[in-house]
């Protein structure tokens, strides 16, 4: 039984060693292994189904240049939405609950797109300093306001997937600890709690899926930007 409601967000050990490494490397064994066959059985079409339909959304967005952050993107959205699903299971562990993993993703992806703006096309990433007809005496404010909009992105994009998990599974262990509570009084009142309890987790299983597309999408507007 967990001391605290946060504990449940504390990384499981096994001899004094974190097993985050195994949390985040486990979801891909689930996945079945691509074949040459022509033909391929139904949950591996599904799969291949699922994958050209996220790659095909996130590269909406992005002229030809862009599409070679397909793979990177695709393989991004797909390990967070098995990472946040995988996390909704019983005595399970969600990494993605975890601001300081969140942030190692976004903020090595938000610099690369970043780069790429200055390296390729540094007066046009510039530009989105200095909104187009600012009057001169707001110049200097518009451009200390954009760059810190700019710097804040990606604790924006590591904070955002880390609240929306977070609140989620507190809700559900809140909820379900007073449907438990209330069983031998109230019995009424535990039923009512336990539908409640299930329309949650529904809407979390939607916000799973949800923040994983959001993350990554929000990473290829960056990067739309900068190409």
């Amino acid at each position: 039984m967990n001391l605290s409601f946060f504990d449940q967000f504390s990384s499981p050990y096994l001899l004094g060693i974190p097993l985050i490494l195994l949390s985040l490397l486990f979801p891909a064994l689930l996945f079945p292994s691509p074949s040459n066959r022509w033909i391929n059985n139904r949950l591996s079409t599904i799969q291949l189904w699922l994958l050209h339909l996220i790659t095909k959304q996130l590269m909406i967005p992005l002229n030809k240049n862009g599409h070679k952050w397909a793979l990177m993107l695709t393989s991004l959205m797909t390990m967070l939405l098995t990472i946040n699903l995988l996390g909704l299971l019983p005595y399970t562990f969600t990494p993605t609950t975890q601001l300081s993993m969140n942030m190692a993703l976004a903020f090595p992806l938000w610099l690369a797109t970043l780069l790429t703006g200055l390296r390729n096309k540094p007066s046009a990433s510039l530009a989105h300093l200095l909104p187009e007809g600012t009057p001169t005496p707001l110049i200097p404010a518009l451009i200390l306001i954009e760059t810190t909009s700019l710097l804040i992105r990606p604790l924006a994009l590591g904070v955002r997937l880390t609240a929306n998990l977070t609140a989620g599974h507190l809700l559900i262990q809140l909820i379900s600890t007073a449907s438990i509570a209330l069983m031998p009084i109230l019995p009424a009142v535990s039923i009512l709690t336990m539908a409640i309890l299930l329309l949650l987790t529904i809407l979390e299983v939607a916000v799973a899926m949800i923040q994983a597309y959001v993350f990554v999408l929000l990473l290829s507007l960056y990067l739309q930007e900068n190409i």
